[in-house]
């Protein structure tokens, strides 16, 4: 089959999206990255499990053959939102019964919530009134399972996505994937302009999933290669081991990412990807870039790349070439989880503009979170956040994605009530520590108050510190579970009522806890937002140590920009302290978040700071 793709990058003159809401600070010469990008207060958004707007579009059990696990239910059901997590449905128990299927894991792995892109447009104004104004979506991409990283295309939404599945299938099945010029436009795809210019119009921009190391057997390609072998047009895509082939007693092999076998690697080469999964690539990177030709303005906003370690440095210098071409106020973060010094060439301003910075996570969670073995004290860990600010080119730590947990990780507050299990830096054994799966003696309980409290210390940090802030779906409303697949619950809101939580991953039964929105840290992070919005110097002001007191445990710094000074005071004791500081020049002070005013007296300002707490004031 002849490949058709007409890739020419789009011309300069593209129109770079430029409302008012969106509009970009000057942009620094000498720095590579976004401007806009330094005041972005990110929210990752899991759709599958974030809200279902619109129920006609809920998958059916065909929808998700060819997703792990692989064995084929006896009875399927779209999962009750609102329902006990660890508690099996009688579906499940069917299952259960009928296939030997002991793993809770197997049935959290098949359960489908309804979760969509009409779910996401319903609730733009509960983002944008928590001060949101970028939204990082997991994979959209048509797939059948609930993650979407075993996609089936990239030119595609996932059709139960969008209101009208089975015509979008149909429509699909008349184009030649290889040849742009036949890609139509489905119902799924249609509304996905429609969140990109709705979000638009709020002021908050929009980034897609690139999952370009990979593909799920249920593509087109992999299918058409699983089908025609050595003749297929896709021979050359995929990492093939050996084909079909009697007379030299070979089966069709192939890698599978990291062995997995429903996810078929794209095949290198010294430049990176292969050429047909390149050029394909590229295509659809300028189908949602700039869709339908009608320029940047009506597309997403920049790309979140997954395992970007994994594909060669040559294929992203030319993708963002082409990333840029198009709208050089795209931004571009890598999921990189590493060292600092392997995450450095990446960052070079020929490749990512910023990363998920887990390497921050890491460094938050050893000062505030670790149990007094294994935590860093208040020099150390300015020590490491130091390394961290000077690791990058200017500008690029500005930009980088400050989070803490996300889909690959426990969530916060389970993090904090589990602190000590492993340390959070040592990814691969901690990750498995996070298991309930692997290590049933996690604690699966919810937060309570004094855990809350650090998950708080950690926001004020988060909303304060140099980078842009990134919440987890629903961990501003005191959301709680264990890795994946635990923390990819069903989102909360006030018109859903929900079960208490009494069922463990074994099926036994434990005190219950009770499942709502928790209001007051809510409101918490919508003040920390707005604090972070109103006040430059908290996303784009210099950064400076004050103190870094390992005695007292206390850490204070300063955000400057022109003519405001913001400093940040984290008591990290267990006890109250009254945090005395000299302020040289200053005279006046403006308590901006604390539960005590600073007040100054001589040549000093001083402030009571509860335990476990922070407090953030302005010096004039």
């Amino acid at each position: 089959m002849k490949r058709f793709f007409q890739l020419g990058l789009l011309a300069a003159s593209i129109n770079v999206y430029a409302a008012t809401a969106l509009s970009s600070t000057s942009a620094d010469t000498a720095e590579f990255v976004p401007q806009w990008a330094k005041k972005a207060v990110w929210y990752q958004i899991f759709p599958e499990r974030f809200r279902n707007g619109d129920l006609t579009n809920d998958p059916t059990v065909d929808d998700i053959k060819g997703a792990d696990p692989r064995q084929p239910p006896v009875q399927w059901r779209v999962h009750p939102w609102g329902s006990d997590w660890y508690e099996l449905q009688d579906y499940e128990r069917a299952n259960q019964q009928a296939n030997n299927e002991t793993a809770i894991s197997t049935h959290l792995l098949r359960r489908r919530y309804g979760g969509d892109l009409q779910g996401i447009i319903d609730k733009l104004d509960y983002l944008a009134d928590l001060g949101i104004n970028a939204i990082y979506l997991n994979p959209v991409f048509d797939s059948p399972s609930l993650h979407k990283y075993d996609a089936a295309s990239y030119h595609h939404i996932d059709p139960n996505f969008g209101p009208d599945p089975q015509g979008d299938r149909a429509l699909m099945m008349t184009e030649n994937p290889l040849d742009p010029n036949t890609w139509v436009w489905t119902k799924a795809d249609e509304l996905a302009i429609e969140l990109i210019h709705k979000a638009h119009h709020k002021g908050i921009r929009i980034i897609f999933d690139g999952v370009f190391n990979h593909m799920g057997i249920n593509s087109f390609a992999f299918q058409d290669l699983t089908k025609n072998q050595a003749q297929s047009p896709y021979k050359d895509w995929f990492s093939v081991i050996s084909f079909d082939d009697q007379k030299r007693g070979t089966k069709f092999d192939y890698e599978g990412w990291f062995g997995v076998k429903s996810l078929p690697e794209f095949k290198e080469d010294q430049q990176g990807l292969a050429k047909g999964p390149k050029e394909y690539i590229f295509a659809a990177t300028q189908r949602w870039m700039n869709p339908k030709g009608m320029g940047s303005e009506y597309g997403i906003d920049g790309w979140r790349l997954d395992v970007a370690y994994c594909i060669g440095h040559g294929f992203w210098k030319e993708w963002r070439s082409l990333v840029k071409a198009i709208n050089p106020e795209a931004y571009l973060t890598a999921e990189i989880v590493d060292t600092p010094e392997n995450v450095k060439p990446y960052m070079q301003g020929d490749e990512f503009d910023g990363e998920m910075n887990y390497n921050f996570a890491f460094t938050a969670a050893e000062f505030l979170f670790n149990p007094p073995h294994m935590a860093i004290t208040a020099a150390e860990f300015d020590s490491k956040l130091a390394e961290l600010r000077s690791l990058y080119p200017k500008g690029v730590a500005y930009v980088v994605q400050n989070l803490f947990g996300s889909h690959d990780s426990n969530r916060i507050g389970s993090h904090i009530v589990n602190r000590g299990v492993a340390n959070f830096r040592d990814w691969q054994k901690y990750f498995s520590a996070s298991q309930v799966a692997i290590n049933p003696a996690y604690d699966v309980s919810k937060p309570k108050a004094k855990d809350i409290q650090l998950q708080k210390l950690f926001a004020v940090l988060q909303m304060t510190y140099v980078g842009a802030p990134m919440i987890y779906y629903g961990d501003e409303v005191g959301m709680w579970g264990a890795n994946d697949p635990d923390t990819r619950k069903p989102m909360l809101w006030n018109d859903i009522e929900y079960k208490q939580e009494i069922h463990d991953p074994d099926g036994s039964q434990r005190k219950p806890d009770s499942v709502s929105i928790n209001y007051q840290l809510k409101n918490l992070y919508k003040q920390l937002i707005a604090l972070r919005k109103t006040h430059q110097a908290l996303s784009i002001g210099s950064y400076k140590t004050i103190q870094a007191d390992s005695a007292a445990n206390v850490f204070v710094f300063q955000r400057q920009y022109k003519d405001e000074t913001v400093w940040v005071v984290i008591n990290n004791a267990q006890k109250q302290q009254n945090i005395t500081l000299p302020i040289g020049k200053f005279n006046a002070v403006t308590t901006l978040f604390s539960q005590s005013k600073a007040v100054i007296a001589g040549q000093a300002v001083s402030i009571n700071v509860p335990a476990k707490s922070a407090a953030v004031f302005q010096l004039n």
